[in-house]
């Protein structure tokens, strides 16, 4: 009887440390051995186990583990391990649901970035009615309403040099915070000043802040943005101007009713509510990935790139990418060089990159668009309205239009490509501009005319608005190296205002000279120069990472070529 009950003990403690070894419960009761079980039945189960550890072991994995994937049909899969089962229906319904969040994240990010692109456009679309208004009350000129519309343009360059060099400081995060606190400071200024001069202290303050918010945010959404949607979403602020373009010329038919007195006051005081939500989107929105990575907040960075990249397994790969550009992993390379020098002595790729980012941004001035949307009333009065209402009706069209149109431009940029958008667009204006000159050259004014020439500004910003308009900021905020992005896009988009504030504070005084309709005909023949621009010096950026967009740079062939493919990049990496 003791000899019985010393077995049975004997073999409860046998049975619980072989249970310790296996690892999985189910294992364990598939393996638990009765102590009245036979033993040749007992024999059977230790061979295949000793079988089965030792077929594990011969792959070379001191765990035991093959090295190969241990996919859903492997025999001999870990049943702890973490690796998802891919036919699992519930696995894809995950990776569904990750991917939409990833989507709407990224979205929301680039729709916030982007709230101080309503506020140029906004400023662009009220004052061309607004300027009736506060020539009426103020009694100003016409060279001090040149001048009022201009400098706007004028001034912002100086935000978008202070914003390259602020967002390399503080972040590009709470640039765009300083860029609305600066507009809205200037705004009020606008909406109570009593003179010519105090709405000109007002109007230097906005022009501030625009250059900020216009530098900062494309560069913001192409450092967020995942490479296969990153051109749609760098669209999103030429949206948002467009967008405030149309708020700003229905606050002009809104408001035309009041008094001279306090209309343009109300149109311009709107303005202020924009930069209101910005600061609810600090709250919502990272900051920049690439711009953490610089800082040397290389986790940070991982944490960002994983809320805004659908493939987990991307992640490391990007951040790798972007510690490279970002000159991490050779910081000695760049240590020599400043990022201004570069530009005064620039390489042959980055002096290649400069002709192409700024060379489309002056383009996309000096073809005229600001001063059609500023001075569109003009256009229209020169065409044969005269009443202010429906004067500012024909410019709510407009606005409609050339919202409209941007829409289409985000849904094919990143399907059709850069350069075909960019030939639709260019030549498309230039058949727009030169219509318009030939129907405000007409004799007399009929109903003819006044159709033709909106049918012509209203085709002239569709094409715009379709193509070199969002291009140009989706350009210039991918093709430069990280290291001079914010200097470069900040550069671009002083060119950019530079070139709109001559146009606006000129164009008065050149249609007195040599017509309206001389003046359109000129920049339908500068728009035809851009046609040449793109064939000749703009690459095909469609579906590249910021990292690969970089290596087109550094073969001229392929640059002067225009059509590089993604399997090219394969080829310059070899090459190199």
């Amino acid at each position: 009887m003791d000899e019985v009950f010393l077995l049975l003990v004997f073999q409860i403690w046998n049975n619980g440390f072989c249970s310790e070894t296996l690892r999985d419960e189910k294992q364990r009761k598939e393996h638990n051995f009765s102590f009245f079980s036979s033993s040749k039945q007992r024999e059977r189960e230790r061979e295949r186990e000793r079988g089965r550890d030792m077929g594990l072991q011969e792959n070379g994995n001191p765990d035991g583990l093959s090295n190969l994937p241990l996919g859903s049909k492997n025999k001999y899969r870990r049943m702890d391990s973490d690796l998802p089962d891919v036919d699992d229906p519930s696995y894809h319904h995950c990776q569904q649901s990750r991917s939409d969040n990833t989507k709407k994240y990224v979205i929301a990010c680039a729709i916030f970035a982007s709230l101080n692109s309503v506020l140029l456009g906004y400023d662009v679309g009220v004052m061309s009615g607004a300027i009736i208004f506060i020539q009426e009350d103020l009694n100003i000129t016409e060279v001090q309403e040149e001048v009022l519309v201009g400098i706007l343009s004028i001034v912002s360059l100086l935000g978008s040099l202070g914003g390259g060099r602020t967002s390399d400081a503080i972040g590009r995060k709470w640039t765009m915070a300083l860029a609305a606190v600066v507009f809205q400071t200037g705004a009020a200024i606008m909406t109570f000043a009593p003179s010519f001069k105090v709405l000109m202290i007002g109007r230097l303050l906005a022009g501030v802040g625009i250059g900020f918010g216009v530098m900062i945010a494309p560069v913001y959404i192409a450092e967020i943005s995942p490479a296969i949607a990153r051109g749609s979403l760098t669209s999103f602020p030429e949206i948002f101007i467009n967008l405030g373009i149309l708020l700003g010329y229905v606050s002009n038919y809104a408001f035309s009713g009041l008094s001279a007195h306090i209309n343009w006051r109300i149109m311009l005081a709107v303005g202020i509510l924009p930069s209101v939500f910005i600061g609810f989107a600090l709250f919502i929105i990272p900051e920049s990935p690439r711009w953490l990575v610089m800082q040397n907040r290389v986790e940070e960075a991982r944490t960002v790139l994983l809320k805004t990249n659908e493939n987990e397994s991307e992640v490391e790969q990007r951040l790798a990418e972007i510690q490279a550009a970002a000159g991490i992993a050779n910081a000695e390379k760049y240590e020599e060089k400043g990022v201004w020098r570069e530009f005064l002595k620039p390489s042959p790729s980055l002096r290649r990159m400069l002709i192409t980012g700024l060379g489309i941004q002056c383009f996309q001035q000096i073809t005229g668009i600001d001063a059609t949307v500023y001075y569109s009333p003009t256009i229209f009065r020169e065409a044969g309205i005269k009443d202010n209402g429906p004067l500012l009706a024909a410019t709510v069209a407009v606005g409609f239009t050339k919202t409209a149109f941007i829409l289409v431009a985000i849904f094919l940029i990143d399907r059709v490509g850069r350069k075909p958008l960019l030939y639709v667009s260019t030549i498309g204006m230039t058949v727009c501009l030169l219509a318009l000159s030939l129907a405000l050259s007409l004799t007399g004014h009929g109903q003819v005319t006044i159709v033709l020439a909106i049918l012509a500004v209203c085709g002239n910003v569709a094409f715009f608005s379709v193509g070199i308009g969002p291009i140009c900021w989706v350009l210039t905020s991918e093709i430069f190296p990280l290291r001079l992005r914010a200097q470069a896009s900040a550069l671009g988009a002083v060119g950019n205002r530079v070139c709109s504030g001559l146009i606006a504070m000129s164009f008065l005084s050149v249609s007195r000279a040599i017509t309206v309709a001389g003046t359109f005909f000129i920049f339908s023949m500068i728009s035809a120069l851009s046609v040449v621009f793109a064939y000749k010096f703009v690459p095909e950026t469609k579906g590249k990472s910021l990292e690969e967009i970089e290596l087109l740079f550094q073969n001229e062939g392929e640059s002067k070529a225009g059509e590089v493919e993604l399997g090219d990049v394969e080829h310059l990496v070899q090459k190199e």
